[in-house]
């Protein structure tokens, strides 16, 4: 039964997915020439430079990164993204939108959008219809180049092929599109959910853990830890560490300047968090 649920939810996300997608690629980039960036964008190149229609080069591009899915993840992860795979080409081809506007700057803005809320939801129901991370990763692992490095070359060589095939005002509304998705992506994935960590050091430290712990409910960390500018032995110094989310960051932070005005705060963006009780009360 369990498994069941988690199959049923990951389908309905999925179609969520194609119908935001597909509306995004139909009503706004395919009939005025746009694309996106990863493996999407290079299945609008090569539909626009063969002339055939995209749905074919869709399912046909993104072959090989479903099977090395299926080997980096699982299973479940690559039958998942055939389904999805597939569903965003019938729905391109059978699914009647039609071109919503000619204003170039809302194309850009709003087929980024769909499209991003699209492929965030495909990855929120365990599937991808954009191969592009799989690859990346692929090529991270028998080189140097991280994940972020390998999207980043990969989108600057097709945004290269879309200036010269397509014209540079396409590909540099394309790069806007590109720009719009991904950020979606990140929002529809993380949501306002996105955690940050945040270290602080202070010589109010005991009045600042016990303001996080008590009254924000707060789990933190407390390490010891020496100034670069200090003097030799003065190592009494208690570094606090929390993690919050991205709507909690601004009272954190005004909090902690309100106990002590010279705490030095820094602040950085994370993946996921599991356990502890980061999620289990929200600030009032």
């Amino acid at each position: 039964m369990k498994r069941f649920v988690k199959n049923a939810k990951s389908i309905f996300l999925i179609l969520i997915g194609i119908l935001s997608a597909s509306f995004g690629l139909e009503a706004f980039l395919i009939p005025n020439g746009f694309i996106d960036g990863g493996v999407t964008g290079i299945s609008m190149l090569v539909a626009h430079v063969t002339g055939t229609p995209l749905y074919y080069w869709i399912v046909i591009i993104n072959i090989p990164f479903i099977v090395m899915g299926a080997i980096r993840v699982n299973m479940r992860f690559a039958v998942l993204s055939i389904i999805a795979i597939s569903l965003l080409s019938l729905a391109i081809a059978f699914t009647p939108f039609t071109s919503i506007t000619d204003d170039k700057l809302l194309i850009s803005i709003f087929g980024g959008f769909f499209l991003g809320l699209g492929i965030g939801f495909a990855v929120r129901g365990s599937s991808v219809i954009d191969g592009t991370e799989i690859l990346a990763l692929g090529i991270s692992k028998r080189s140097f180049l991280s994940v972020g490095d390998t999207i980043l070359i990969l989108n600057v060589i097709i945004f290269s092929f879309a200036g010269y095939l397509l014209g540079i005002e396409t590909a540099l509304y394309s790069l806007l599109t590109y720009f719009v998705a991904s950020k979606t992506v990140d929002f529809v994935i993380h949501g306002i959910e996105e955690y940050y960590g945040i270290t602080i050091m202070s010589d109010k430290h005991v009045e600042i853990k016990i303001m996080l712990m008590d009254e924000l409910n707060k789990s933190v960390t407390l390490y010891n830890a020496r100034g670069g500018r200090a003097k030799i032995g003065d190592d009494n110094l208690e570094v606090v560490y929390t993690i919050v989310t991205r709507l909690e960051v601004n009272r954190v932070v005004r909090k902690v300047l309100e106990i002590d005005s010279k705490a030095f705060v820094a602040e950085h963006i994370m993946g996921e968090v599991h356990g502890g009780i980061v999620k289990r009360k929200p600030l009032h």
